[in-house]
């Protein structure tokens, strides 16, 4: 059992939730100019309660998309989970429609501008992995949420 599978196990057991319960998966945060744990220190800090995530990685990965109310089980850069966060809202946005409230929830930039280069710059990086262009109306997923559990092994 890894240690994200026992941390969740040790969350539904202390907060009294029903043992069947699934966690959708675990989680760490990376973004350009960060480091894993400078991110995750955003999030424990509540600095941090979104993310933004290409729509087309989802469809290239097949993977389905976030859905209010999944629970993920947060790891540091050395696999450790941290914390438990749920997914409070999913939107799908045109990059070119984020608005810097939006922006200011992943707590990263100082102006709106520099959100757009930092993740235009990931957006070409990705897409040239992935297999896309990037283009201003390209969509986004928007996954808010919070910290709903940040207790230790």
């Amino acid at each position: 059992m890894s240690a994200a599978d026992v941390y969740w196990y040790r969350f539904l057991e202390i907060t009294g939730r029903d043992k069947d319960e699934k966690c959708a998966g675990d989680i760490n945060f990376e973004a350009k100019g960060f480091v894993g744990d400078e991110l995750l220190s955003l999030v424990l800090t509540g600095k941090k309660t979104a993310v933004f995530t290409s729509y087309a990685a989802y469809e290239a990965d097949n993977e389905p998309l976030p859905v209010t109310g999944e629970l993920y089980v947060v790891l540091d850069r050395s696999e450790k989970p941290r914390c438990i966060i749920e997914t409070t809202g999913v939107t799908i946005i045109p990059f070119n429609e984020v608005t810097w409230e939006m922006a200011q929830q992943e707590g990263e930039d100082e102006n709106l501008e520099a959100w757009h280069e930092k993740h235009k710059e990931y957006l070409e990086d990705e897409g040239s992995v992935v297999g896309f262009d990037f283009v201003p109306d390209i969509k986004l997923v928007f996954q808010e949420f919070r910290v709903i559990y940040t207790g230790s092994l």
